[in-house]
């Protein structure tokens, strides 16, 4: 039998540097665990950032996924499908909007939502041509093309990869005041995540989402939610911008609208907007192909038909409840909304990473994320009993006492 520390070398010797996964080789999964090539199990507390918020092999979208391969895959935007009508109707029904266009990756989503409120301000608002600006937050993550890294603040995605586009402004994120007194008669868009994900789960405080929207509403400027990790029940509501009774102008999907089967991302907007779009000049070979939609279409009923939002919201507050009575000498905060939570440690400890190997050895599976913070968002299905089962563990790791090397 191959091993796992074979299977790892092979991969380090023949693929690139560019992830630090945990080491742990996976190779089968259903619901919440996982099971390594030699057979140990783990609960999945990561659920692949969101991108698994059914779990692993849901059994309705793996059928669903089954049926649609027996029948057509991919026709390429060439023609028409037969899945593509129902998944835009059922996901703009589902966003209380007009229209929906659906791409591959989150990052292209982003990009999507960029090229439309870029074409809104030159069209629409009188921008003068090739001169508009989107603001967005410090801490930020919206992917990883040239273009997104080209407005993050985090120097190790940019570094080596310019030239870097223009046309975008930093604010510090949850600063409504900062916002507003960086809008210039060239800002055509704000691009924010509702809580910051990769940038540590970052929440801000209660109403920020309600003043942003009356700022871009006051200036005539588009607000853009990214809710790629934290949409589609993961913090307890639908959507995270419903936290803040607003609606955006533009909402970028993606992850979880996968079902945790393939990549499918997408915008849903007004009309008037995803109108500006004529043909020739946005699109993709794979996006919208009917595999996807059919898995689409199916992982989102799965989320009402199985109440997830309302799961997510019961367990987060048992998550966040049962971690800070742990009272750990090691945590400055436990933060987040529904079951996307962050775990901050102390920044002299070196970093989360060893607390995420101590907890895989464990049988728990999560990662770190900004050096500092344990992140745990576990699939939307996890039951009580699953959860106490992995919260035991967690419990043991945040208690323990570090050996002196890890103190340093």
């Amino acid at each position: 039998m191959t091993t796992s520390q074979q299977i790892i070398a092979q991969t380090d010797q023949w693929g690139a540097h560019h992830y630090n996964p945990l080491p742990v080789v996976i190779a089968e999964a259903e619901g919440v665990w996982v099971t390594d090539v030699e057979g140990k199990r783990y609960i999945d507390m990561l659920s692949g950032y969101s991108a698994l918020s059914h779990g692993h092999r849901h059994p309705r979208i793996i059928e669903a996924a089954k049926r649609q391969m027996d029948r057509v895959t991919l026709t390429a935007r060439a023609f028409h499908n037969d899945q593509l009508g129902h998944l835009l109707q059922q996901l703009s029904e589902l966003c209380g909007m007009d229209k929906a266009l659906m791409m591959n990756s989150g990052a292209e989503a982003v990009e999507t939502a960029i090229k439309l409120a870029r074409k809104w301000g030159y069209q629409v608002k009188g921008v003068p041509r090739y001169e508009a600006e989107i603001i967005v937050c410090d801490n930020n993550f919206h992917g990883r093309t040239t273009t997104v890294i080209s407005f993050s603040s985090e120097e190790t995605y940019k570094h080596d990869f310019g030239p870097l586009t223009p046309g975008f402004r930093f604010v510090p994120f949850g600063d409504s005041d900062a916002l507003e007194a960086a809008i210039t008669p060239n800002t055509v868009a704000f691009l924010v995540e509702p809580i910051q994900g990769e940038g540590g789960i970052n929440v801000p405080s209660e109403g920020y989402l309600r003043r942003v929207r009356e700022i871009c509403d006051r200036h005539n400027i588009l607000l853009l939610t990214d809710e790629i990790q934290v949409g589609l029940g993961r913090t307890g509501k639908l959507f995270c911008f419903q936290h803040d009774d607003i609606e955006p102008d533009i909402l970028i999907l993606g992850k979880a609208l996968g079902g945790g089967v393939l990549p499918v991302s997408a915008i849903v907007t007004k009309a008037d907007l995803l109108g500006l779009f004529v043909p020739g000049e946005h699109g993709s070979t794979f996006g919208a192909n009917p595999l996807a939609c059919a898995v689409a279409s199916e992982a989102l009923s799965v989320l009402v038909d199985e109440h997830l939002t309302e799961r997510a919201a019961e367990m987060g507050d048992y998550l966040r409840h049962r971690l800070n009575a742990m009272e750990s000498p090691h945590v400055v905060e436990v933060r987040g909304k529904g079951l996307l939570v962050g775990v901050a440690l102390k920044p002299e400890l070196g970093g989360a990473r060893p607390f995420c190997l101590r907890l895989l050895e464990r049988g728990v599976l999560c990662k770190e994320t900004h050096k500092d913070v344990i992140r745990f968002a576990p699939p939307l299905t996890i039951t009580r009993e699953e959860m106490d089962w992995a919260l035991e563990r967690v419990e043991a790791v945040l208690l323990e006492d570090l050996p002196v090397a890890e103190k340093a």
